[in-house]
């Protein structure tokens, strides 16, 4: 099985260009793969450069209805009209990024949900042995506070954003399962209680951005989720990989207490397993 992040926000193999954005590909023993398409279309460049043909996925799966995760997916589906696309039935609703200041559309093309590909996703579904994506991530474990300023707007009015647009994918492979997020809006930990709910047991690898990024400093009681997401992540067993809205500051924090049991990856970078 192999994992290639063709677009991420941090450069990583020097041929790659990164933005704010997420982009994996995966190959199975039955699938070519695609989660999410970036902000733009970059990873198609990337795509290229890293030898990945685009034109032989068979399935793309959105994470969640946000930009800077569905932005290069109609020039994707351009290239390869015949592969099927997985995205939660609510991935179109109009989202946006309210601030006192500014009002700021986040939200996919809505030409994406008219695609004839697209499978509208309304609950967990079993695509085969090897996929599995879930969604109602209804616990509030340690969210992330930028949720906050997240709204969906319906009407003319702005309400809270929960997310009901996320979802995540479960790749089987023998004994060992693989989790893949996008963002852990709902909070890393509430996706993880999640999973215990359906499988009993913890991911062997978890591959997911944790939405801690700031662009001011941390508060004291910030530093305290982190660092205490951190402590719960080790409990759990798993090998994490993360980027894209975790934030180099997070990671660091993060980084002293899970040690090698977290890893960062960045556009470019490739796993084999």
């Amino acid at each position: 099985m192999q994992i290639i992040n063709l677009v991420e926000d941090t450069a990583g193999d020097n041929c790659c260009m990164h933005e704010h954005g997420l982009s994996f590909y995966i190959e199975t023993p039955k699938h070519k793969l695609l989660i999410d398409s970036g902000a733009t279309e970059m990873f198609l460049h990337n795509a290229d450069v890293l030898g990945v043909d685009l034109t032989q996925i068979d399935t793309f799966i959105l994470s969640h209805g946000h930009y800077d995760h569905a932005g290069g997916l109609l020039a994707f589906a351009a290239k390869n009209p015949n592969a099927q696309i997985y995205l939660r039935a609510s991935a179109g609703e109009d989202y946006y990024h309210l601030t006192a200041q500014s009002q700021r559309y986040i939200g996919i093309d809505k030409n994406i949900m008219r695609l004839p590909q697209v499978i509208k996703v309304q609950e967990d579904i079993n695509i085969d042995d090897e996929l599995f994506l879930f969604s109602n991530i209804n616990g509030k474990r340690y969210p992330s506070w930028s949720n906050l300023e997240l709204k969906q707007k319906i009407g003319k009015s702005y309400i809270q954003d929960t997310f009901v647009h996320e979802q995540c994918l479960v790749i089987t492979q023998g004994e060992s399962r693989i989790l893949m997020s996008g963002c852990a809006h709902n909070g890393i930990l509430s996706i993880m209680e999640r999973y215990f709910e359906i499988f009993g047991t913890y991911p062997d690898m978890v591959i997911s951005g944790f939405h801690m990024i700031k662009k001011s400093d941390y508060t004291g009681e910030e530093v305290d989720y982190i660092r205490q997401t951190a402590y719960e992540l080790l409990k759990t067993k798993a090998l994490f990989y993360t980027g894209h809205c975790t934030g180099q500051k997070a990671f660091d924090i993060m980084k002293e207490i899970m040690g090698e049991r977290l890893q960062m990856f960045h556009s470019g970078s490739q796993l084999e397993l």
